[in-house]
């Protein structure tokens, strides 16, 4: 989100999670902008910071900002990244493991033990998510099923109202991700097209 309005229509849907980017690109907030959006949320929501930085100290003092209940690591996080994280932060730290090919990589098991949940998304370039670019979601299937274990997955990376019901019933993650699926422009949400994908989601039509 980088619109306050946006956060607070996000929550009246029906939203679990709303989030605020404070890592490189077009939707990028400062922690100050980050903590007046997602207070705009409400307290009914958790609140997602997602960075492009595995540094502890950066992240600490951007949550003494923004009071965030997640941490999403998006810049290649290892085991021993996350570890480090969760000694400064006391809420959930969420590790991206963003996917090139058809695959997770085979290395990414002790990553899924030591995260409180995986976000699988696109690895495009230097771009860290917010692409637009669907995931093979067959192929993860299989991977998942050999690396999941009790560890919950979120499923982010061209998801749309278009397509998040397939990407559901073939997985089926525990949480999905959706940013430019609802945009009408970078960082813009687009009323209609949220309400949409929650429905497909779902199964729920909101107001």
């Amino acid at each position: 989100m980088t619109r306050p309005e946006d956060a607070a229509l996000a929550a009246e849907i029906g939203a679990r999670y709303v989030g605020v980017i404070f890592a490189d690109g077009p939707r990028r907030v400062s922690p100050q902008q980050g903590r007046r959006i997602l207070d705009a949320a409400g307290k009914g929501v958790k609140r997602v910071g997602v960075f492009g930085t595995n540094d502890p100290a950066e992240i600490e003092r951007a949550n003494e900002e923004a009071n965030l209940d997640i941490v999403q690591l998006h810049a290649d996080p290892t085991v021993a990244d996350v570890a480090a994280v969760k000694t400064r932060f006391r809420g959930e730290v969420w590790a991206a493991i963003r996917i090139a090919g058809t695959h997770i990589p085979a290395d990414a098991e002790l990553l899924f033990d030591k995260a409180d949940a995986i976000l699988l998304d696109a690895r495009i370039g230097t771009r860290l998510g917010g692409t637009g670019h669907a995931l093979p979601w067959s192929e993860l299937a299989v991977d998942l099923a050999r690396d999941r274990g009790g560890c919950a997955v979120v499923l982010a990376g061209g998801l749309s109202p278009y397509n998040v019901v397939s990407a559901i019933s073939t997985l089926p993650p525990d949480v999905v991700d959706v940013s430019s699926g609802v945009e009408s422009a970078p960082g813009i949400k687009d009323p209609w097209l949220m309400r949409e994908f929650y429905a497909a989601a779902t199964g729920i039509h909101p107001r």
